[in-house]
């Protein structure tokens, strides 16, 4: 993780973590407790922003399985402890097609609000 971090910081970096275990799992779920009701986010390529239903599409039975992954946090700032940030790089290994896999990276910054002491996704940014 980035250096010294605060309770606080590690508590986030932990959900962002906890996010991808769910994705990986396909705990369709537990991703939607952990969305905001009003989430919108962006993917690099898309010509609009998407709402909490396409973002749990986005890792439901239907899209590619991921493998493993790799997050490499870069800054996680939180402000006024009700929200918070996480910039961080990835790399991931999913299914491309029958028994073989691609390799996929880049980056992401991730807003989040804490609501009844729990980090919810608000919006997502490549």
């Amino acid at each position: 993780m980035f250096e010294n971090p605060t309770s606080e910081q590690a508590g986030l970096w932990a959900q962002v973590v906890t996010l991808w275990d769910m994705a990986v799992r396909r705990d369709v779920e537990s991703i939607v407790k952990a969305l905001h009701p009003d989430y919108s986010g962006w993917v690099t390529g898309t010509d609009r922003p998407h709402d909490a239903q396409a973002a749990i599409a986005a890792v439901g039975p239907s899209s590619p399985q991921i493998r493993r992954y790799d997050l490499k946090p870069l800054h996680v700032a939180i402000l006024d402890g009700v929200a918070g940030v996480a910039h961080y790089a990835y790399e991931a290994e999913v299914d491309a097609g029958e028994d073989h896999t691609q390799t996929v990276a880049g980056r992401w910054t991730e807003m989040y609000l804490r609501k009844n002491g729990a980090w919810q996704m608000v919006s997502r940014r490549a």
